[in-house]
């Protein structure tokens, strides 16, 4: 099964009397264009998505959405209440053993806890290996356990984002 953790697009500043509640918080007009880029830059990498899940935020239910329209419909998002903030990386990996072993999986959500989880499935442990908001990385399993992953790719958002500008050689 190959991974692929993708860090929501820039959101709107914090703001409790904007939004009270963090979840609701959207994302910023940049921040759709850059997730837009940045999903094109990863389709090119990654045509073969099965499945996209993402925390219930409404900042990457906004990045899951703009990826799905790139997918031109073969993946809808479904939210994952175990990627929202503060979730648990476990419960993640519980949902991951149901997918089959040939899936590829869009999973888009926050830090830290994107970071943990790849920390998880690269060291067996929830070490943070850090994603920039629009980054994303590719991790290749056998099994959704931990320690079980093998690093495929890491981009920051900007060489995601030039991915989508390059012409195709077919």
């Amino acid at each position: 099964m190959r991974i692929i953790l993708f860090r929501h697009a820039p959101a709107e500043a914090r703001d409790a009397q904007r939004w009270p509640d963090d979840l609701v918080r959207p994302l910023t007009s940049r921040g759709e264009s850059r997730g837009r880029r940045a999903a094109r830059g990863l389709l090119r990498l990654e045509s073969g998505v099965t499945r996209v899940l993402t925390s219930p935020a409404l900042r990457a239910l906004a990045t899951a959405e703009v990826l799905a329209r790139e997918l031109d419909g073969a993946a809808r998002p479904e939210a994952l209440a175990s990627l929202a903030p503060g979730g648990s990386w476990r419960e993640t990996l519980k949902a991951l053993a149901q997918e089959p072993a040939d899936a590829t999986v869009v999973l888009v959500g926050h830090e830290p806890d994107l970071g943990k989880l790849a920390g998880v499935l690269l060291f067996g442990a929830p070490t943070a290996m850090p994603l920039k908001k629009a980054g994303a990385c590719a991790i290749d399993v056998d099994a959704a356990e931990a320690g079980a992953g093998r690093l495929r790719w890491l981009l920051p958002p900007n060489p995601l984002r030039r991915l989508a500008r390059k012409k195709s050689k077919a």
